[in-house]
């Protein structure tokens, strides 16, 4: 054991109970994952409080479990302000304990007829259609939904669907939701009634039931900003403190390069290659894996973000959380509330604030500076090329040439 720990007095107090074996892993297991001592006391000042509290009950580890622990924090709760990551602190103490198996394994809930049916579907949706995890992960949350509304917990009977059923569940979502997310849904659902005519489940193809959703792709302009103002959120970026260089180099790598959030997530160490000068970027999206050049700026960035701010530890992203535990940042919508924040902070206005922005920005000020929409559609990786052609409507000057002259308009 650490002697670092091996002072303190919560872990003497261990030392000398069923959990003194289980003590070291947990200290190694935070150890890796970057904790500070500090956490580290407490989170073994809980244990022992913990212990004190389960001999007492006469009850053995055998007999530990999530209920026994909710059972303790609810007690906690009446005596000491609760903080939120106590219960995290000691279900790793009990996967620890199952790992060792000295408690028997969490008891497997057996699941409802409708989440063997949307489990059927996301194996379909993978083995047979070949599907990303993504998808499997966007429309299997669609789908649960659906069938939970539609038949509950109890019996399943899917051959009872009724178009009337499939378009209320549209309705209710164009009410509550976006267009795209409502977009989204029909995509679904269309997906999992021809899978249900398919395995059998169904007599009649009810994808053709599910209503269309309004949508003009070519009937919006992109979002941008102007490259003035991209600038100042760069220029903004509090680049005194670690996590602002890490957030100064992903929004660099948004405006220079273009980059999706999820592209940003999945960036790992091995993709730079600093001899060339070059980054290959992973996308489940247009054209798939590529490898872009790698500005001077955006590499100065990350080099210095890599050097002296990356936390040590075994996660291969290019960027990690900054607090314990140190892993890849979680999804997209953090790079989205990264962006947020920098719009804020550098004072620019904008309707739309995700990261697609800077994307969509890039985009026109290529236009702008007399780039063709082919060139853009190879540095954004677009697969189609009416996906690039949105751009050509920012292109006013171009536009203004083509226009048609207003009968009775000045001359």
């Amino acid at each position: 054991m650490n002697p670092l720990f091996t002072e303190l007095k919560t872990v003497r107090g261990l030392d000398s109970g069923l959990l003194r074996p289980y003590v070291p892993p947990y200290i190694a297991q935070l150890q890796q994952q970057g904790y500070r001592p500090r956490t580290v006391r407490a989170h073994l000042c809980l244990i022992a409080n913990f212990y004190r509290w389960f001999t007492r009950t006469d009850r053995s580890l055998h007999d530990l479990n999530e209920k026994v622990i909710e059972r303790f924090l609810q007690g906690h709760l009446r005596h000491r302000k609760w903080r939120t990551g106590e219960r995290s602190v000691l279900l790793r103490l009990l996967s620890i304990l199952r790992k060792a198996g000295v408690t028997p394994p969490a008891k497997a809930i057996p699941p409802t007829p409708g989440r063997c049916l949307v489990d059927q579907y996301r194996r379909y949706l993978s083995e047979e259609r070949g599907c990303s995890s993504c998808t499997l992960e966007n429309y299997g949350r669609h789908i649960e939904r659906f069938v939970a509304q539609r038949f509950g917990t109890g019996l399943l009977k899917p051959s009872r669907l009724q178009a009337r059923n499939v378009v209320a569940f549209v309705q209710s979502n164009a009410h509550l939701h976006s267009r795209g997310y409502t977009l989204q849904v029909g995509t679904a659902l269309r997906s999992f009634l021809r899978f249900l005519h398919y395995r059998g489940h169904i007599t009649s193809d009810l994808a053709q039931a599910v209503p269309a959703v309004a949508h003009w792709p070519m009937a919006d302009l992109p979002k941008h900003l102007p490259a003035e103002a991209v600038q100042k959120v760069l220029d903004c970026c509090d680049q005194t403190t670690a996590v602002g260089r890490r957030n100064h180099a992903i929004l660099l790598l948004l405006a220079r390069l273009g980059l999706r959030a999820g592209e940003i997530i999945t960036l790992q160490l091995e993709d730079i290659d600093w001899e060339n000068a070059q980054l290959t970027v992973r996308s489940k999206k247009g054209r798939g894996w590529a490898r872009l050049p790698l500005p001077r700026d955006v590499g100065k960035a990350i080099a210095r973000y890599l050097q002296f701010d990356r936390p040590e530890c075994s996660c291969r992203n290019v960027f990690v959380r900054m607090v314990a535990p140190y892993d890849r940042l979680s999804d997209s919508p953090v790079i989205s509330v990264l962006t947020r924040t920098a719009l804020e902070k550098a004072g620019v206005e904008s309707l739309h604030k995700g990261a697609h922005l800077f994307r969509h920005s890039l985009a026109t000020a290529m236009l702008r500076q007399g780039a063709s929409l082919d060139e853009i559609g190879q540095l954004l990786r677009h697969k189609d090329p009416d996906t690039t052609a949105i751009y050509a409507k920012v292109d006013l000057d171009a536009l203004r040439r083509l226009a048609i002259a207003w009968p009775g308009g000045v001359q």
